[in-house]
């Protein structure tokens, strides 16, 4: 019975690993973009970052609405290779779980790339992705 027992509790939790790393589905046409700062631009930091989504809403981390995801500002990194997992937080991957629709980012003087991806309700990529165009700016 013991036996039994352990197998079906390691069942379930594998059974609901394998759950949490399905991708969300992402409507045809879903678009994120930065609205500014603008490629190409000179800032001063802090910069501050204007998200834009066209095709699906906003709901915060932890929020389970069908058509919606929370953004996540990529900071001289590109998105990572394992799109089936969470998005790690970092000074790389910036997380705005909160729902925030822009965001004053502090950058040390000189070239950064600037690209946004929305997630679902716990951090994963949609499927088909939904990612911006990479800006790259200047911080004098």
């Amino acid at each position: 019975m013991r036996n039994f027992l352990i197998l079906a509790v390691a069942t379930t939790v594998v059974a609901g690993m394998a759950l949490a790393q399905q991708r969300t589905p992402s409507p045809k046409g879903a678009e994120v973009y930065i609205v500014s700062p603008a490629d190409g631009a000179v800032v001063s930091s802090p910069v501050r970052v204007v998200f834009g989504l066209r095709g699906m809403g906003i709901a915060p981390a932890g929020v389970k609405v069908d058509n919606t995801g929370h953004h996540h500002l990529l900071i001289d990194t590109a998105a990572p290779a394992n799109l089936g997992t969470p998005l790690p937080m970092s000074d790389k991957i910036v997380h705005y779980g909160g729902g925030q629709t822009e965001a004053m980012v502090k950058l040390a003087p000189g070239k950064h790339t600037l690209q946004l991806l929305l997630a679902d309700f716990v951090h994963i990529p949609h499927d088909p992705l939904v990612i911006s165009k990479k800006i790259t700016i200047t911080v004098k």
